[in-house]
């Protein structure tokens, strides 16, 4: 049985921040995530996650370089405040991108920066409850010039830092147009996978729409025993929020005792 957490800063974005966690609630779903912390009214979003019972899955710290050597310390100082803020909200996970290449730099001493900025960023994530998820983009369509694009490399960096604190987000539209070999990477990199983002590609809208197969990819996920959540980071071509959430997919992986939990 799979978990989604929809993301609100794209699902009812017409509504009020709570009227779209109500929205969500409705339709049976028990997580959610969002982008940004610092543009909200997190008082009344802990009040409304308590009044329906919901948890927040996933948010991200500020965006700020870890390859940047003279930004480290604004990136430490972001994370620490990030924490504290999941820790009111009680959320699970902290997602973290890690900027763009610099050009001037030598990749391998950009990668040395973000590991030593990761293990800095260990010590404020122990004993928190929290993990932080960096996430690799592609380059090729939606972000061009960040730094990490393949899982290999992420895996090799989290593994290097040597903190189950710090782990992977494996977001299945970006590492479809980076590298492809979906499955097989989940199975090979799943032990240091904390959050999933799915979304079809081309167009990054719902599953179904391009050439990603998610039934086998969600059946492999849930074979793998996973335990966190698969967030629905995607552009809907249907106006219509609640149909796009009430997907036969995502029913069919959340069943539970004839019904959504």
């Amino acid at each position: 049985m799979l978990v989604f957490s929809p993301c609100l800063e794209i699902f009812f974005g017409s509504l009020p921040f709570t009227e779209r966690m109500q929205a969500i609630s409705s339709l049976g779903y028990t997580h959610y995530e969002f982008w940004s912390w610092w543009d909200k009214d997190l008082n009344a979003i802990a009040e409304k996650n308590e009044e329906l019972e919901l948890t927040i899955q996933a948010f991200c710290t500020q965006f700020v370089s870890l390859v940047d050597p003279n930004l480290q310390n604004a990136y430490l100082d972001g994370l620490a405040e990030t924490i504290e803020t999941a820790k009111k909200l009680k959320a699970n996970i902290i997602i973290s991108q890690v900027g763009n290449e610099l050009p001037d730099i030598p990749r391998s001493r950009q990668k040395d920066t973000m590991l030593a900025g990761l293990e800095k960023a260990a010590v404020l994530m122990k004993n928190t409850g929290l993990t932080l998820a960096i996430e690799p983009l592609n380059v090729l369509f939606d972000h061009p010039g960040y730094f990490l694009v393949h899982s290999q490399e992420a895996f090799e960096i989290v593994s290097a830092v040597g903190s189950s604190d710090i782990q992977l987000l494996f977001d299945i539209y970006h590492q479809q147009i980076s590298e492809g070999n979906l499955i097989p990477n989940i199975r090979k990199y799943a032990s240091c996978i904390a959050h999933f983002h799915m979304a079809d590609h081309p167009g990054r809208h719902e599953p179904g729409t391009g050439e990603i197969h998610y039934g086998n990819v969600l059946q492999e996920i849930e074979k793998l025993n996973y335990k966190g959540t698969i967030g629905i980071e995607l552009f809907p071509l249907n106006n219509d929020h609640r149909q796009v959430l009430s997907d036969p997919l995502f029913f069919r992986f959340m069943q539970c005792d004839g019904g959504m939990h």
